[in-house]
């Protein structure tokens, strides 16, 4: 193992996405239609935010469990081919795959395996030494990272969780959000809640914010010590939108490459949001990803289109 150290480890959250291009988010009559070919792509979200952050030039670990499986293989291929510093355990329980439907207009609907069992955690052993030498942390809701917020807490290292659609209120995702310093979420389960929801993270747990994406509305923040969510609207892709698969992934990693760099809030959101557009325009999962220049210079102009 190499003895720099580490601007992020993403633990938890390796995978393989079946995209199913469907005319509508609907089950038409009968029972079959054709749809264009359906592809595999080493996807979900702590490949993601992983990536993404790579992408970006942050020093990245990537951990998980993968099963000896066909899609265990074609990840790990994926990420010899990418440079990605991953390491795994094997998991007789095989490698998580997802089924993602998507329409025309590129909003997706995701079928999820979740074959872990509740009770797999990775091993102590195995993650704390790339915890020692890792300057932030981003885990995971699969939950076989639950175990290490101790560690996380215990050697000062600040992290971020990404809860997706969580309801505000299923223990799940609360003890992640409790637990970590910054808190991402889809505003999609909460909606007239979402201030509640927002401040209850604030008032019960230790994060420092808390931002709520909402796609095309823009995304919602709340400051520790803030009264009031700000709303942020949302960047205009600058190119079409095919596919909304990864964008919460992308808007996370540039998010924290921004507050990595002790960037303000307003310019954190701006990154992430021009981040996440910018997976809208690629079809499939986690397929193209914004580098720095490029995030540098779409930001520059969002900010001069006002």
């Amino acid at each position: 193992m190499a003895e720099t150290g580490y601007d992020i480890l993403v633990a938890g959250g390796a995978g393989v996405d079946t995209i199913v291009r469907v005319p509508e988010l609907r089950i038409p009559l009968g029972d079959s239609v054709f749809v264009p070919a359906v592809r595999d792509y080493v996807a979900h979200t702590g490949n993601g935010v992983a990536r993404g952050c790579r992408a970006l030039g942050m020093t990245t670990k990537f951990i998980d469990f993968l099963g000896d499986d066909a899609q265990g293989r074609q990840i790990l291929a994926a990420y010899a081919a990418d440079g990605l510093d991953f390491s795994h355990v094997v998991s007789p329980h095989g490698t998580p795959r997802g089924v993602n439907l998507v329409d025309p207009q590129g909003r997706r609907f995701s079928f999820y395996d979740g074959r872990h069992p509740a009770s797999l955690r990775l091993p102590r052993d195995f993650y704390l030494p790339y915890l020692e030498r890792a300057r932030h942390v981003h885990l995971s809701i699969t939950g076989v990272t639950r175990d290490m917020y101790e560690d996380v807490h215990r050697l000062g290292v600040t992290s971020s969780t990404d809860l997706h659609d969580w309801d505000g209120a299923d223990p799940h995702h609360r003890g992640y959000a409790l637990a970590s310093d910054y808190v991402f979420l889809s505003a999609a389960a909460v909606r007239d809640r979402l201030g509640d929801v927002l401040r209850s993270v604030l008032a019960e747990g230790r994060a420092r914010l808390v931002v709520a994406t909402d796609g095309a509305a823009g995304c919602h923040v709340l400051e520790r010590g803030g009264t009031q969510v700000r709303h942020f609207p949302a960047v205009r892709p600058e190119r079409a939108v095919v596919d909304s698969n990864g964008a919460g992934d992308a808007f996370v990693s540039a998010f924290l490459h921004a507050l990595s760099q002790g960037r303000p809030v307003e310019e954190c959101v701006l990154a992430g949001s021009v981040s996440g557009a910018f997976a809208c325009t690629s079809e499939g999962t986690h397929t193209e990803f914004i580098d720095l220049p490029r995030l540098r210079a779409a930001c520059a102009r969002a900010t001069a289109a006002g």
